[in-house]
């Protein structure tokens, strides 16, 4: 019989957030690869949307919100169980192999540094049954290894891939929000660390373009950016659009002036990526594993006085439309860098490594 692989992949409905897009673009890029010697599972809420789109490729599980509970663990035995996201709280019941991929632990910051705290507990414990882990970044092992004691098995830093894969038609793509003058343009949850306001306060001094932030704004961080913006005069030139579509992500991408992400926490940070794709101007604060993946590719804020952002951005869109063609070159290079499929077959070279 084919070794079994399960993949903890039940955060792949909500493709609007980055873990899902992971589980997403993870499994898609392994649809492409040859593993009929392997028997892939994917535990999904939904699996007859994704037997749509890959047919027979990978066997189906059907999640429940009951396995996150001890007692009601995953209990039919696996050769490999694959946790595609560390802070899951589906675990096997038992398993014989055990792949963990860590995207960050901003939960040492953002929640708690004391080893008792339950996050840090589970984290912990996951660490301790790994067979082998995986990291989305340097800086993901970096932060991994200072607040944990990683045991001592084999260890690999596989980069995210660019999520566009396709660029798609926009032209007629329609959204409520201006774009008559030109703007510049960020995506992302709508969490503290994403650090929006940074950029609100800016764009007081930035008085000939807009500004457009998309991403799930109905949070208490959501309001305080609504607030922010009203309490500067900005609501005629910074916008919120809420959620968007691949269509309208793309579509925003394509027509910035610049992308801009002055997050001061990410494990990654997929959306300058994307950005590049289309060859933009990208801003980036120097933080965590962004100079990582941005490379020589992005310009970078080293704090977020709004008056010292203002002058790096405009003298790096200055320096972009001095040379534009070889600016343009370089960035989208760097883009073409990051691709799922490769990312996907580093992640099967994982898995055989550890079952043979």
């Amino acid at each position: 019989m084919p070794p079994k692989i399960f993949l903890e992949t039940h955060n792949i409905s909500n493709r609007a957030a980055g873990l899902g897009t992971f589980n997403y673009e993870l499994v898609k890029g392994l649809s492409a690869l040859d593993f009929k010697d392997y028997e892939l599972i994917l535990n999904t809420p939904e699996p007859d949307i994704l037997k749509e789109e890959f047919k027979a490729k990978f066997k189906y599980h059907k999640y429940s919100s009951l396995s996150r509970h001890p007692l009601f663990r995953v209990r039919k035995k696996h050769d490999l169980w694959h946790s595609v996201n560390q802070n899951t709280k589906v675990e096997p019941f038992s398993c014989n192999k055990y792949l963990l991929t860590i995207h960050d632990v901003h939960f040492i910051e953002e929640v708690s540094p004391d080893p008792n705290h339950r996050l840090n507990r589970l984290f912990r414990a996951k660490l301790e049954k790994s067979t082998a882990i995986t990291y989305i970044s340097e800086f993901a092992k970096s932060e991994t290894h200072k607040n944990f004691n990683v045991p001592d098995v084999p260890e690999y830093v596989i980069h995210n891939g660019n999520p566009i894969s396709t660029v798609l038609d926009t032209s007629k793509y329609i959204t409520n929000i201006p774009v008559d003058r030109p703007f510049f343009y960020a995506i992302g949850d709508f969490l503290e660390r994403k650090n929006y306001q940074s950029i609100v306060n800016m764009m007081r001094h930035v008085k000939d373009f807009n500004l457009i932030i998309s991403g799930n704004n109905d949070k208490k961080y959501g309001d305080k950016i609504k607030q922010l913006i009203a309490d500067n005069g900005l609501t005629k030139r910074v916008f919120l659009t809420g959620k968007v579509s691949e269509e309208g992500k793309q579509f925003f991408m394509k027509n910035c002036t610049a992308f801009l992400f002055p997050s001061i926490r990410e494990g990654f940070g997929l959306p300058p990526i994307e950005a590049m794709s289309f060859g933009k101007p990208t801003f980036l604060s120097n933080k965590t594993s962004l100079p990582e993946i941005g490379g020589e590719a992005s310009i970078y804020w080293d704090n977020f006085d709004p008056e010292y952002m203002t002058n790096v951005l405009i003298e790096g869109l200055h320096d972009y439309e001095t040379n534009k063609t070889e600016r343009e070159a370089i960035i989208k290079k760097r883009a073409a860098d990051f691709d799922w499929k490769r990312t996907a077959a580093d992640y099967f070279d994982v898995y055989r490594s550890i079952l043979e």
